[in-house]
């Protein structure tokens, strides 16, 4: 089956999780999904640098932004999610970290930093500020969250991972929102100035779906809605990753995920069922975050959950997240052997 990828980066395809945990660390980052020499002997089309413009269901074709038509049978939608901008004066001046070109401009800018900034409290976030730490960079975290990770962990691990950043020599500064952002750092909301040589924007993402909802695909809550073989509302059109509000099987609900272990494993299944061979999503969500010298691991769903209980150990701390009674998922912390 001929396969071709339109793909707007212009890099060869690269796995990005390796970029907060790895590579702006200084450690050896195993990034390459795929070599050139393997795109060639797959015999797959792979247009690099190409921006989609939008899709005509109708004629079964995706146009380009210069005006180039390709035809499709059957069509993948993986265009991930943009980032969140930091909505304040001067907030264009925040760098990102989305891209191997973003992770390799702020490797650059750390080099030749102090002290930096990093606005928001996430997965990424938090990765982020511990790389900068550890390069010596004098790191603050500064966020609208009481603690890091809140939202997605709670208060009590978060409390955790306010002691694992102070470890790995970050400083956390919750409650607060940016004001705007200076040629020297961050002016907090409260009039409070944070000292930045760099300047971070971890404001989280938003699930990049407008080619879907252009073709007239349904959607639900921002995301684009496919059932457990990543099939739209379009039986052509497939999407896999960030954009998906997708049925897992083993949820026997509708879940979101925005991690790249279930964005590989959706793409799996819409390619396999494309090519005629109907596979199911229905493994458990999973994904690592390290901080400092701990891994953290979470093997569930996402929130709602009604209780946490957590339970710590000499080498860290497990959670338990329950909902109505059930269990919907664990977290494990651990300490690196060398630590």
């Amino acid at each position: 089956i001929p396969v071709r990828i339109l793909s707007a980066d212009p890099a060869l395809p690269y796995a990005k999780p390796p970029l907060s945990k790895d590579y702006l660390c200084g450690r050896r980052a195993n990034l390459d999904l795929h070599s050139a020499g393997w795109v060639e002997r797959n015999d797959v089309d792979l247009i690099r640098g190409v921006t989609v413009d939008r899709i005509d269901v109708a004629a079964r074709e995706v146009i380009t932004a210069g005006g180039v038509h390709y035809p499709y049978w059957h069509l993948v939608l993986a265009p991930g999610s943009a980032a969140v901008p930091l909505a304040v004066p001067g907030g264009d001046l925040a760098q990102q970290l989305r891209s191997f070109a973003d992770a390799v401009a702020l490797k650059m800018a750390a080099r030749h930093a102090e002290t930096a900034v990093v606005v928001g409290a996430g997965l990424i976030g938090c990765e982020a500020a511990a790389c900068l730490a550890g390069l010596g960079v004098a790191t603050t975290i500064v966020a609208p969250e009481i603690v890091p990770l809140q939202r997605r962990f709670g208060v009590d691990v978060g409390e955790r991972i306010v002691k694992m950043l102070s470890d790995a020599g970050v400083r956390f500064i919750g409650a607060s929102s940016v004001a705007a952002v200076e040629d020297t750092g961050v002016l907090l909301a409260s009039g409070e100035s944070v000292d930045g040589d760099v300047v971070v924007a971890a404001t989280g993402v938003r699930p990049d779906i407008r080619l879907a909802t252009a073709a007239g695909l349904a959607t639900e809550d921002g995301r684009i809605s496919v059932d457990e073989h990543m099939r739209t509302s379009d039986r052509n059109i497939y999407a896999a990753g960030d954009v998906t509000l997708a049925y897992n099987v083993s949820a026997g609900r509708s879940v979101v995920s925005e991690h790249w272990r279930d964005a590989a494993q959706q793409g799996l299944v819409a390619g396999l069922t494309a090519a005629g061979f109907p596979q199911s999503w229905n493994r458990v969500s999973e994904f690592t975050c390290k901080i400092g010298k701990f891994t953290l691991r979470y093997h569930g769903w996402s929130p709602p959950y009604d209780s946490c209980n957590v339970t710590d150990r000499r080498n860290g701390f497990s959670a338990t997240y329950e909902f109505d009674g059930s269990v919907v998922g664990t977290l494990d912390a651990t300490t690196s052997p060398a630590s």
